[in-house]
C-alpha cells in the first residue's frame, strides 16, 4: 500500500510539474536594460522584445534602470525570484565590471543563466577631421606614425573609466606601443561630442553611435575593431586590416546578450534559450539589428558561456598591464 502512494504521489509530481512547465510565463515579463535608452543595448532589447512576446505568448516590456555603468540594474536582476525579470547584459555587466571592481553587488557567474549572445557591438576608431588633416592622418597607419613620433601629443576621449571604448584605446597602446593622454568622459556621446568639437582628437566610438556622424563628415573612421568588416560599413577596414603587423589579432567588440536570474528552474531556461535563439534566426530581426551596426549571433547558453570566459581572460590581461582602476 505504501509503494502504491508513493507511486501515486510521484506521478502527481510529474503531472504538476509538467502543468507548471506548460503555464510559463504566466504573466508579462519584464526585460532590464542597465543603462540609459538609446544606446546599443536598449536598441536590442526593444527590438527583440516583440519577438519574444510573439513566442513566450505574454507581453515583454523593456524597463531602463542605469547606474554605476550596468550595476544596478543587473544586481536588481540577479536577486529577482518571479521567474519574469530578464536582463540585456553586455561584456561592461559581465566581463569589464567584475574585472575593475571590488565591491560588485552582483555574482556575474553565480547570478545568472547566460541565455543568448545576441550581437557583437563593433568599435570604430574615429578621428577629428580637421586634426587628421593637420597630421597628415588619412588611414591607421598614419595615426599610428603620428603617435609614435609625437609621444603624449594626441588625446583620447573615452566613455569613462573602464568603458570598453577605454580599454579598446589601452589595447589599442599597448599592441602599438604608444602613448596617447586618456580623457574619460561620463558617457561616449559626451565624448563623441567633443571629439566632433576638436576639443578632443580621437576615440574608439560604438560603432551603431558614429555612424551617423561618420555619414555626415563630422568624423573620420579609420577602422572597425571587430574581427571582420562590418555589414554597415563593409569599405571600412578592420583595426587588424589597416595597423600592419603590430595590430594583428587586435579585435575589441563589446557584446550585448540576454540573461536570467541562475535562480530560474530549468525548463524556463532551456525555453528562453530556444526562444531567443528562434528569434534571432529570423530575417526581420537580424536585418533590423544588423542595419544599426550590429552583427547579430544568436549562439546558445554553452557557447556565450565560453565566450565570457575568453573574454574575461582577455580583458584581464588589458587590465592588469594598462593599470585601469575604477572604484564602483
Amino acid at each position: 500500500m505504501s509503494a502504491l502512494l508513493q507511486r501515486r504521489g510521484l506521478l502527481f509530481w510529474l503531472a504538476t510539474s509538467s502543468v507548471s512547465a506548460q503555464s510559463w510565463p504566466a504573466r508579462p515579463l519584464r526585460l532590464v536594460v542597465p543603462y540609459v535608452a538609446g544606446g546599443a543595448s536598449d536598441v536590442a532589447a526593444r527590438l527583440l522584445a516583440p519577438e519574444l512576446q510573439r513566442r513566450l505568448g505574454q507581453p515583454v516590456s523593456v524597463d531602463n534602470q542605469p547606474g554605476a555603468d550596468g550595476n544596478i540594474g543587473s544586481a536588481e536582476v540577479a536577486s529577482a525570484t518571479d521567474g519574469h525579470t530578464l536582463l540585456m547584459g553586455s561584456v561592461g555587466t559581465h566581463v569589464i565590471n567584475p574585472l575593475l571592481s571590488r565591491r560588485l553587488p552582483y555574482d556575474p557567474v553565480k547570478d545568472f543563466a547566460p541565455l543568448c549572445l545576441v550581437a557583437t557591438v563593433p568599435l570604430v576608431l574615429v578621428m577629428n577631421p580637421a586634426v587628421a588633416q593637420a597630421l597628415g592622418v588619412r588611414k591607421l597607419a598614419d595615426l599610428v606614425h603620428a603617435a609614435t613620433a609625437q609621444p603624449g601629443r594626441l588625446h583620447i576621449a573615452s566613455g569613462g573609466n573602464g568603458n570598453p571604448s577605454h580599454l579598446a584605446g589601452e589595447l589599442f597602446k599597448r599592441l602599438t606601443q604608444t602613448y596617447m593622454l586618456h580623457f574619460p568622459y561620463r558617457s561616449t556621446v559626451s565624448a563623441q561630442q567633443d571629439v566632433i568639437a576638436g576639443n578632443m582628437d580621437l576615440m574608439f566610438d560604438t560603432l551603431p553611435g558614429a555612424l551617423p556622424q561618420i555619414r555626415a563628415g563630422k568624423l573620420l573612421a579609420l577602422g572597425v575593431t571587430s574581427a571582420r568588416r562590418s555589414p554597415s560599413m563593409p569599405e571600412l577596414p578592420t583595426v587588424e586590416e589597416a595597423g600592419g603587423p603590430a595590430l594583428k589579432g587586435y579585435e575589441a567588440s563589446a557584446w550585448i546578450g540576454l540573461f536570467a536570474p541562475s535562480s530560474q528552474p530549468a525548463e524556463q531556461l532551456a525555453r528562453l534559450q530556444r526562444d531567443s535563439v528562434a528569434a534571432l534566426a529570423g530575417s526581420g530581426l537580424r536585418e533590423r539589428l544588423t542595419s544599426r551596426g550590429m552583427l547579430v549571433h544568436g549562439s546558445g547558453s554553452a557557447s556565450f558561456a565560453a565566450l565570457i570566459a575568453a573574454e574575461t581572460e582577455k580583458w584581464a590581461r588589458v587590465v592588469q598591464v594598462s593599470g585601469v582602476k575604477v572604484d564602483r
